[in-house]
């Protein structure tokens, strides 16, 4: 099969050129851009790059972004009085803290201080609770690039056999709920969950969320599934110099039984990025 591969790409392309247009009608209108305050707490290497990739993506789409570099040793008080600020900030319509912060500062405060209606990751608990109870607010941006995922390669999902392995809640929780949202059938598997492998091959769709390194196995899928791999695990290449990122499915062998499947890199990420615009565009509309 030739079309098994699910372009996140090319999925991500559309969706940011809708939001182009959009944001340039604003701008025709009248209206300012939306705005995005960005912050990033320390050197991780990694959050330096996501970082760099989002504030590029919304150049892109035409919309403002203000980056607030912090050093490692920022305190707990002084960045949720940066928080503070920019909730009160009438010309900052998104904000969004770079996760994993330094050891100082506790996350769950942080995302409790931003403001629901700026909160485009779509952490705070109010978001999480409008998404569990069918409300409308922010979703968090993986799990949406997810659920626009398997909607372009099967349409309709409601009643399908869903498997969401990994329980956090930037992913497993509220991709979930999501799926629970499309009428599909839903199963959260864990660490605690007992035959896995047996979860799998009863699945029509297999969300895989849980940073093992092709955990999931070829024999594990049931043939003709959709798999959806959140997975980006960076590990030693085959000839010991240098390392390659691989999901946490097992490509290779996923390939040759599934209908559909995205590639790591190249699939769930670039729609991440997207959907984070799409939701930054959404809270200079007011939802």
């Amino acid at each position: 099969m030739s079309d098994y591969r699910i372009d996140g790409k090319a999925h991500a392309a559309h969706i940011k050129a809708d939001i182009t247009q959009q944001v340039q009608d604003r701008l025709l209108a009248g209206a300012r851009a939306p705005a995005l305050a960005v912050v990033l707490v320390g050197e991780d290497p990694a959050s330096a790059i996501y970082v760099r990739n989002k504030i590029r993506a919304c150049a892109d789409a035409r919309i403002t972004s203000i980056e607030h570099r912090l050093p490692a040793s920022t305190s707990q008080a002084e960045l949720l009085a940066l928080v503070q600020q920019l909730n009160q900030d009438r010309d900052v319509d998104g904000i969004l803290v770079q996760l994993p912060l330094p050891p100082q500062i506790d996350p769950q405060a942080v995302i409790a201080s931003i403001d629901p209606d700026k909160d485009v990751d779509g952490f705070h608990p109010v978001n999480a609770g409008r998404l569990a109870t069918g409300l409308d607010g922010f979703v968090p941006c993986t799990p949406l690039g997810c659920l626009r995922l398997l909607q372009s390669v099967l349409g309709d999902i409601a009643g399908a056999d869903a498997l969401v392995i990994g329980r956090s809640t930037i992913v497993g929780r509220p991709m979930a709920s999501l799926l629970i949202s499309a009428s599909a059938t839903v199963t959260v598997a864990h660490s605690r969950s007992r035959d896995l492998p047996g979860l799998c091959r009863r699945a029509d769709i297999v969300i895989a969320a849980v940073g093992q390194p092709e955990m999931v196995r070829g024999s594990w899928l049931k043939p003709g599934a959709t798999v959806i791999d959140v997975g980006i695990n960076r590990v030693p290449k085959e000839s010991g110099e240098g390392t390659r990122l691989v999901g946490d499915v097992c490509f290779s062998e996923a390939a040759r039984v599934v209908a559909h499947i995205t590639p790591v890199p190249g699939g769930v990420g670039p729609m991440t990025i997207a959907c984070l615009l799409e939701n930054t565009l959404k809270a200079a509309n007011g939802h």
